[in-house]
């Protein structure tokens, strides 16, 4: 084998089946960017880092250079003291250095999760899908679905009705009032069963404030619920509809007339309700487009799933 083909399986962490060691993996308490792919997630990792830096500089500003440690300028403290102020300023100094963008073993195949640190996922997404929608540039080749990820908890029943009740507040606790609609999927998990989840969810909004209403063909606020593993994701959306679902290679398209825009969307009947059965029922006949990726709804066999561009 060539120095150079070294190199590279060095680089990329070999093949893909092979999990390097001391690799990161999802985990409670991640925030991020989860992004589905077509079989290529080296190539799908590669322009997310580039379509996320370059947007985020936009946004934030250039990711600043870490400073180094300062040198303890006093002699006379005691030894318990230095210790204290070296831990401090060790723990200060990591926090500085974590990355802006780092990539975590999403655990399930064609999803990549980009980790965010000092970003806001939500706003960021938001940021590049809008860009995309109003140029109609494309800006990636293997990207399929970019979501951002606000918030994660464990994925048994328990947990996220715990998580959620809090998490939800933000959008939906009186006197705040929307229409909105549950997005979910599972990957390679068991442990949740969907109608379930969406049952569940629809009523925490449900008791927050009664005059929420569910709407699949235009909510103001889509509630995005992605199962991994054990892993539970969560973020609260808008323009979900307007921008074809996160989907990046749809919303850089050109509109047709075969096509119905967001106006004639908007003048559809919409299919309101005020429970959460029928929240569950409705969202059943209206997948938020999980099934044009390819995969069910509710995948617990951890097969590869094919996701068509």
């Amino acid at each position: 084998m060539s120095d150079t083909r070294k190199r590279t399986r060095k680089r990329f962490g070999g093949h893909a089946h092979k999990r390097q060691r001391g690799s990161r993996e999802l985990e409670v308490g991640a925030q991020g960017v989860l992004i589905t792919c077509n079989m290529n997630e080296r190539k799908c990792t590669s322009e997310a880092f580039s379509l996320l830096n370059e947007y985020a500089d936009a946004l934030y500003g250039p990711e600043q250079p870490t400073d180094c440690l300062s040198e303890d300028e006093e002699d006379d403290e005691d030894a318990e003291a230095a210790l204290k102020k070296e831990v401090s300023q060790i723990q200060s100094s990591m926090k500085k250095r974590q990355q802006r963008f780092s990539a975590l073993d999403s655990g399930a195949n064609n999803v990549v999760f980009i980790r965010t640190h000092g970003v806001d996922p939500e706003e960021l997404v938001h940021h590049i899908l809008s860009d995309l929608h109003q140029t109609k540039k494309r800006k990636s080749r293997v990207i399929l679905r970019m979501l951002p990820v606000s918030g994660t908890c464990r994925a048994f029943p328990e947990d996220m009705e715990k998580f959620l009740s809090e998490y939800l507040e933000r959008w939906f606790k009186a006197p705040l009032r929307a229409t909105y609609q549950i997005c979910f999927k599972a990957r390679n998990s068991s442990h949740s069963k969907r109608d379930d989840v969406i049952k569940a969810v629809a009523g925490l909004v449900d008791k927050m404030n009664p005059l929420h209403k569910v709407d699949l063909s235009n909510p103001e606020l889509s509630i995005i619920i992605e199962i991994i593993k054990s892993v539970c994701c969560v973020s609260v959306v808008t323009d979900y509809m307007l921008f074809r679902k996160y989907n990046l290679q749809e919303v850089a398209k050109e509109p047709t007339n075969q096509s119905a825009g967001p106006q004639e969307a908007a003048k559809e009947p919409t299919n309101q309700s005020a429970g959460p059965q029928e929240a569950a029922n409705q969202t059943q006949e209206h997948e938020c487009g999980e099934t044009a990726e390819g995969g069910d709804v509710s995948t617990g066999n951890g097969s590869k799933e094919a996701e068509p561009e």
